[in-house]
């Protein structure tokens, strides 16, 4: 797999609307599919950055193997569901980043792989920039002035942090233009503590 090009995984039954799923993407994504038995193992090993679940693959079998593997909080995965019915509010559902509701179109499979990768980076840079914050607060805590000014490496983590910092602002821009996140990030922002 080209690990420059994100990855998409799509659990379907349907070998026509799979192939269907797989077009839609295969341009801008490697795209592989699976069904039945294979899918656990594909979702589990396969190291996807996005997989797109028929939500009626779950549970798969008596096990809940698929379900409990997309549920995995090891998962490193973000993970739509595509329904025909909406999600329920009390729903022990596994946690899927994102639902499609049938019939899904070309531009919204698309825009939630889209959304999805860009919640992934920002995801990512988050946790580096939090990581060096961190490193510099310690430092910060048992390092004179005198040391840090005089400290190569310590400017040098300043510098990697102003960076990040640009990166994840950058990011967040991307993600409120889109409408869907403007509208959920409004509704976190002004949820009562």
């Amino acid at each position: 797999m080209d690990t420059d090009t994100p990855s998409v995984l799509i659990v379907e039954a349907e070998p026509d609307l799979a192939e269907l799923y797989a077009s839609w993407l295969e341009d801008s994504y490697y795209v592989e599919t699976v069904r039945d038995e294979s899918a656990v193992d594909a979702v589990v090993d396969g190291g996807f950055d996005v997989v797109v679940v028929d939500r009626r693959r779950l549970p798969d079998g008596p096990s809940g193997e698929l379900r409990d593997a997309i549920g995995a909080e090891a998962l490193d995965s973000k993970v739509v569901a595509v329904t025909g019915a909406e999600p329920a509010v009390d729903s022990d559902d596994a946690a899927f980043d994102d639902y499609l509701l049938k019939p899904v179109s070309r531009g919204d499979l698309r825009r939630s792989v889209e959304n999805l990768l860009l919640r992934r980076t920002y995801d990512e840079q988050l946790g580096a920039y939090f990581e060096l914050v961190s490193k510099k607060a310690a430092l910060d805590g048992r390092l004179s002035e005198a040391e840090l000014q005089s400290s190569q490496e310590y400017a040098e983590l300043e510098d990697r942090i102003a960076v990040l910092r640009t990166r994840v602002n950058e990011t967040r821009s991307q993600l409120l233009e889109r409408d869907r996140n403007r509208r959920l990030y409004r509704d976190v922002s002004s949820a009562p503590d």
